[in-house]
């Protein structure tokens, strides 16, 4: 069995790097659409969801003393703040750190490949990041992440180790695309008149082009519906960033490091999640409720998260400030 705070540490470089790629995605496709799409809504609302998603409204208002949204600083506060400790350059910072942590345990192209996004990432924020060179900027980051992973999948030893980087990258992603499903939900249409409108078809597809999942979705459906897109996203086992696909690999990691025993905490909280899944199809999400769905998934994940801490990481909680976990 890896000692705790290895385990730890290749959970959180895997969670950071996802993390990357997500804000990326999410700041990229804003880029896009602010620099194409016609104004139909403030520039406040439709950047005000991308603070939601990531839950640091708060942290947003202290870092620039207002609480007036705009484009400009929502991209330097996702990608360059350093009082966010969710922006692009915080998280790679942390991830940097657990992978030097544990650089016995990844390989060299691996640690090179994080080493070496770090640092370019650090001289690319040395000049100013307008709209229109962030999303040049998220596509590098979205393309070295997928650099690592790449290298991650064809150089490492399957073991435990590979299923602590597991858990933490499917993990990551279930929390992230279920927090977009909701604030899409709740927060991107400014008005219920909009549902069906053109604007509404361009942030659903927005959705799932910031998922790389809009081509996948209209080879497998006719027309942008949300209850099918909800189907899609949250329910479709072959698409690599639904809901299901992330449980189900996260369950396979867990078999991969021994704990598939059903009374561990870790294996329950899996169970839970994919029961939850299992209850449901697209038309049933809405019926019952998707925000409240979704609100069960984020708050299961939480659980999973607790129940991984206290089963593998909880020996290593006295020092794991040190990388930032």
């Amino acid at each position: 069995m890896l000692l705790s705070r290895i385990a730890d540490s290749l959970y959180w470089m895997s969670r950071y790097l996802e993390r990357v790629d997500s804000t990326a995605r999410l700041v990229e496709i804003n880029v896009i659409h602010l620099l194409e799409a016609d104004r139909a809504v403030s520039e406040a609302a439709e950047w005000t969801p991308l603070l939601a998603i990531c839950s640091t409204e708060a942290v947003y208002e202290k870092a620039f003393g207002t609480s007036e949204v705009t484009s400009s600083r929502v991209i330097q506060f996702l990608l360059r703040e350093r009082a966010n400790p969710g922006s692009a350059r915080q998280s790679l910072r942390l991830a940097r750190e657990n992978a030097r942590a544990v650089r016995d345990r990844i390989s060299r192209e691996m640690w090179e490949c994080v080493n070496d996004l770090y640092l370019r990432h650090q001289e690319r924020l040395a000049r100013p990041l307008p709209p229109e060179r962030a999303a040049d900027h998220c596509r590098f980051l979205r393309s070295e992440v997928a650099r690592f992973h790449g290298h991650t999948s064809s150089t490492m030893m399957r073991g435990e180790a590979f299923g602590f980087y597991l858990l933490g990258f499917f993990l990551e992603r279930a929390d992230m695309t279920a927090r977009i499903m909701d604030v899409k939900y709740h927060l991107l249409l400014p008005d219920l008149s909009l549902v069906g409108s053109a604007l509404d078809y361009n942030q659903w597809a927005a959705l799932l082009k910031s998922m790389s999942g809009f081509e996948a979705y209209r080879r497998r459906y006719a027309s942008l519906l949300p209850q099918n897109i909800a189907e899609f996203v949250i329910l479709d086992g072959d698409f690599p960033r639904s809901l299901r696909f992330a449980v189900d690999r996260m369950a396979q990691a867990l078999e991969t490091i021994g704990s598939a025993r059903a009374d561990s905490p870790s294996a329950a909280a899996i169970a839970a999640l994919a029961d939850l899944l299992g209850a449901h199809t697209g038309g049933s999400l809405f019926e019952s409720g998707l925000h409240e769905f979704l609100e069960s998934f984020v708050d299961g994940v939480s659980k999973l998260h607790g129940a991984l801490q206290q089963e593998y990481f909880e020996a290593h909680l006295g020092d794991a400030a040190a990388c930032g976990t």
